[in-house]
């Protein structure tokens, strides 16, 4: 029998014969656990959830349901256990070709409602942990689903730390004037707004996102994050396509930054530190830690710098304890840190600058060294983060550049392909924008960094057209020289500035497909999307 086609007194006359036959023998505990979470959706020829009636029939189910659960497992405690397992067998499975798909999305998401319930229900001690560690799973499945092309953009000719600038742009023609940071439509709607799998998770993290927000009104997410952070740590951080899942723990961490926020940091730095990981997950980690501290308008500026100085000090390390020359494959961990600290850097230079004492800290900070050093970390990172990085440097005095020179063609040397390049631009900074809209409005967006909100150490500098400026721009630091106080800039004034603008228009950041992609034997972790803001390594 389904509660769903019964009144609620028949409703309630079932649920005692449930909880009476549980309590009678232990061999109908299965049975009687399996007929309760059948009736966390209709059955399954049902539409009803797609009608008014069925929502109200929701209120008047559901909430039995999960009371005699609970009797249940309170007469029979290791029916919690049989509960968990029969659960995670039963939700929906979104590879059902041939099912209705606006059927299946009422049931998953009526499905992850009755998990979130178990979660923050009286038996949550019991069932909790595995409740939320199969929700992260279930999202993230729907996250790799999505097709990697629908992410494309369409032009791949424009330049990397101006695509959101432009993207406000363009939305400000199409409504008449700019959303506070919003993606343009030729990204949201057309190119996900008609994918039923972004459109299903983009619903199913709403939920989970407002259920974080019940455990923080409820004093209760700190319980919540330890295991949101190990589910993370065991699957979002090494998967391969996870493109929006990773924001339900950035959105954790806005809501309680000094708590949740500070140890999602200190974790990321710890596994990156930790020569006991693999390469490929340490790069992962500081990805996930450059991208998080860039764009977390919740972390403080003071925050940021001491986990800059734990990155800089194991590059001065690294550097200090290495004799060979620049390898892009055999150092993968060491440039993937130093591209970190330069990225973040682009976003926070000048808010550091601005205030005395963490502007003293960062001048004290051994980069110089790290960046001159013979591995060359400014020729193997991507050469739009360097230059860009080199320019707002430059402009803040941060340390002396000398003899520069125009990179030859930014995106296919074969420095930058070794470590990353043009086939894995997308895999490097997870917290770029959210391209699921309703998820980026109600609840990313206000505790998000856009590149277009950066203010950036040049602002107010009016001089960067003249060719001194444009050397100081796209130089690297010179190892011969780079020590020498008082040393002059140097740039070759024949260029042709021409030949300038050619090489500028090529930089691009959008990736070919990189689904065969290998490195090293190992399939890289966490292929994001193409970054539509600061590039993506």
């Amino acid at each position: 029998m389904s509660m769903w086609n019964c009144v609620p007194d028949v409703m309630d006359a079932l649920l005692e014969l449930i909880i009476c036959l549980a309590a009678s023998n232990g061999k109908y505990v299965d049975l009687c656990l399996d007929m309760l979470v059948n009736n966390f959706m209709p059955p399954m020829e049902s539409d009803m959830l797609r009608h008014p009636r069925g929502q109200a029939k929701k209120d008047q189910v559901l909430p039995r349901v999960h009371t005699g659960l609970e009797v249940i497992v309170d007469l029979v405690p290791l029916a919690a256990l049989k509960l968990s397992t029969n659960v995670v067998q039963k939700r929906p499975m979104f590879f059902r070709k041939d099912f209705n798909m606006d059927r299946l999305k009422c049931r998953m998401e009526i499905y992850l409602k009755n998990m979130l319930m178990l979660e923050g229900g009286a038996i949550r001690e019991f069932v909790g942990h595995s409740m939320l560690v199969e929700v992260v799973n279930m999202m993230l499945e729907l996250d790799v689903a999505i097709g990697w092309d629908e992410l494309l953009r369409d032009d791949p000719s424009k330049g990397i730390f101006t695509m959101e600038l432009e993207d406000e742009e363009e939305e400000a023609d199409d409504d008449g004037q700019a959303n506070d940071g919003e993606l343009p439509s030729t990204l949201t709607l057309r190119n996900l707004g008609k994918n039923v799998t972004a459109d299903l998770l983009d619903s199913l993290m709403i939920q989970f996102l407002e259920h974080l927000e019940a455990c923080a009104d409820k004093k209760r997410l700190s319980e919540v994050f330890e295991t949101l952070l190990s589910s993370f740590m065991a699957t979002i951080l090494n998967t391969y396509k996870s493109k929006f899942s990773q924001f339900t723990i950035f959105y954790a961490c806005a809501l309680d930054p000094e708590n949740c926020g500070v140890k999602f940091a200190q974790t990321l730095v710890d596994l990156f530190i930790s020569t006991c990981n693999p390469p490929v997950t340490r790069m992962s980690a500081v990805a996930y830690l450059s991208s998080y501290l860039a764009r977390g308008k919740f972390l403080s500026a003071a925050f940021v710098m001491n986990m800059l100085k734990r990155l800089v000090d194991w590059c001065l390390r690294y550097c200090e304890e290495q004799d060979g020359d620049m390898n892009p494959k055999a150092h993968q961990v060491f440039y993937s840190a130093c591209q970190g600290i330069m990225y973040v850097l682009c976003f926070h230079m000048k808010s550091i600058m601005n205030v005395p004492t963490l502007k003293s800290q960062l001048l004290l900070m051994p980069i110089e060294p790290i960046l001159k050093h013979k591995l060359g970390p400014l020729e193997v990172c991507l050469p739009s983060i360097v230059n860009e990085f080199l320019k707002q440097a430059k402009a803040a005095h941060l340390f002396t550049i000398s003899k520069a020179f125009i990179f030859e063609d930014l995106l296919e040397s074969d420095l930058s392909r070794d470590f990353g390049g043009l086939e894995r631009l997308d895999m490097f900074f997870p917290f770029d924008p959210c391209l699921l809209k309703k998820c980026d409005r109600g609840f990313i967006r206000p505790n998000f960094i856009y590149w277009n909100h950066v203010k950036t150490t040049y602002d107010d500098d009016e001089e960067d057209s003249s060719d001194e400026d444009i050397a100081d721009d796209f130089g690297v630091l010179n190892e011969e020289n780079f020590m020498e106080e008082g040393m002059a800039r140097s740039f070759d004034q024949d260029i042709d500035l021409d030949e300038f603008d050619y090489v500028m228009n090529k930089m691009s950041i959008t990736p070919k497909n990189t689904s065969g992609f290998h490195f090293g034997g190992e399939r890289m972790p966490s292929k994001i999307r193409p970054s539509t803001s600061p590039e993506s390594l």
